[in-house]
């Protein structure tokens, strides 16, 4: 799943930690169970969500708005993220930098990320600075300033964070070489930091004309979550959010990606010690909640394989048999676009990628074969169920996974509701997808090889959301 864009797995919880999070579940359940969002929608079409939460004197203030790399034009690549910086950049009465430095004035924090299916705004701060920042983003919604000197700055910052983040990260540039691998047609193909010629092309005129496209309160939703009244927080957002106008905002048609007919390879060559590979195949998105049943069962497969300190795929190609020094199984398939599951690892010295390959495959092709037990399938589901009590006791997890489930096109409460869904998974579901989706016809693989340099420091978490 996709609701923290810097964790990579379904069920990222290892045995110690579920076991803390086990004992909490007893303690946080009855609180998380009373946090109901309210929603509203303004005159002008902007959505608003909020959930009154009153542990705590904070309150999370998410703007998210419903574009990403998935609509940049053709050439444009990274502009998405390229302007996301500019919002920072100012307006006519807030100066340069000077957002943030007002938010930590008010004692809160602020920041950014860009992802390929929306883009999003947050500050955390006490309850009683949520006018102010009301006013500085709806301020920076309809008066960005664009200076063409920030503008240079800001381009050469995000070219530098693209160096420093894929070209200088085998892993990165692994994780590129398989979206462009794997998608074709789909605009998935394109990296959210943009390709390096085009970054180098973008011009100013670019940026603005993403703004006056993309940047209205119609095609923007606020999450609203901590300690404050629902009715405030309405009164607050029609007085500052309610006077700006709504746009027109372009269709955006359903792209799908051009059936695959073959397998796809490509390699990769870097400043790595040892060599690694991912394979994935194209699998259903998460649509409809309640009729869509094989991505529930997919999200269960890669559990199975990983989602546990002693899962298959750990017991049997890095404990039993030696031969990778990590795996990992990932169905991300929370998008606007299509899904992907991927089984990765990376080899123990002298083991060849092919024999990796095999052994990868053969966990999953048992599975297709002999099927899950059911101790396996209801510990994955228990995991779930903590994960989601844990999140829950998060105000900014809360507003996360709230702005998240939306972007996608799916209801406010769609963890939730996924969670329970997947006690609803059975044995034979999960057998059945692994025999389903995981053909050779479909299959793409990335290589990522050693080039004989030596490994680079990594300056940046290459996982972070790109900010």
């Amino acid at each position: 799943m996709r609701f923290d864009p810097s964790l990579r797995r379904t069920f990222p919880w290892s045995r110690s930690f579920l076991a803390a999070l086990l004992v909490l579940t007893a303690l946080l359940v009855a609180t998380a169970a009373r946090a109901e969002a309210k929603l509203f929608r303004l005159d002008n079409g902007m959505e608003l969500i909020v959930v009154e939460d009153h542990r705590a004197p904070s309150v999370v203030h998410m703007l998210w708005y419903d574009v990403g790399s998935i609509d940049e034009p053709a050439g444009k690549t990274g502009v998405a993220h390229v302007f996301e910086h500019m919002m920072f950049k100012g307006t006519p009465t807030v100066g340069p930098g000077e957002f943030s430095r007002r938010v930590a004035e008010l004692g809160g924090r602020d920041n950014a990320f860009t992802s390929r299916d929306y883009t999003a705004y947050f500050e955390q701060i006490p309850p009683q600075a949520l006018e102010e920042v009301m006013k500085l983003e709806a301020d920076r919604m309809q008066h960005l300033a664009f200076d063409p000197n920030e503008f240079v700055k800001e381009r050469e910052v995000v070219r530098e964070e693209r160096r420093l983040r894929t070209d200088d990260v085998p892993e990165s540039l692994g994780e590129e070489a398989l979206m462009a691998t794997a998608f074709w047609s789909h605009p998935y193909h394109n990296p959210v930091i943009g390709w390096p010629t085009d970054l180098e092309r973008l011009t100013l005129e670019d940026v603005r004309q993403w703004y006056r496209t993309w940047y209205a309160p119609n095609n923007a939703r606020l999450v609203i979550v901590g300690d404050v009244k629902a009715e405030d927080v309405l009164a607050l957002a029609q007085r500052h959010y309610g006077s700006i106008g709504a746009r027109p905002v372009p269709e955006r048609p359903v792209r799908d990606e051009t059936p695959q007919h073959g397998r796809r390879y490509a390699i990769v060559r870097g400043p790595t010690e040892l060599p690694s590979l991912t394979l994935a195949w194209k699998v259903p998105p998460l649509r409809d909640l309640e009729a869509d049943r094989d991505p529930y069962a997919l999200m269960v497969l890669a559990a199975v394989l990983d989602g546990y300190d002693g899962a298959r795929l750990t017991k049997a190609l890095v404990r039993e048999q030696p031969r990778a020094i990590a795996v990992s199984a990932d169905y991300d398939g929370l998008a606007r676009g299509p899904g992907l599951f991927t089984l990765s690892a990376s080899a123990r010295p002298g083991v060849p990628l092919d024999a990796l390959e095999k052994a990868l495959r053969e966990e999953v092709e048992r599975i297709a074969k002999e099927g899950v037990s059911e101790q396996e399938l209801q510990r994955v589901i228990r995991q779930a169920v903590a994960q989601q009590v844990y999140k829950r006791d998060s105000l900014m997890g809360q507003a996360m996974e709230i702005g998240f489930s939306r972007a996608v096109g799916l209801p406010w409460d769609a963890s939730a509701r996924i969670t329970e869904a997947l006690k609803r998974v059975t044995a034979a579901e999960v057998q059945r997808a692994a025999q389903t989706w995981f053909a050779e016809e479909g299959l793409t693989r990335v290589d990522v090889l050693p080039d004989g340099s030596a490994p680079r420091p990594v300056a940046v978490d290459p996982h972070a959301p790109l900010r």
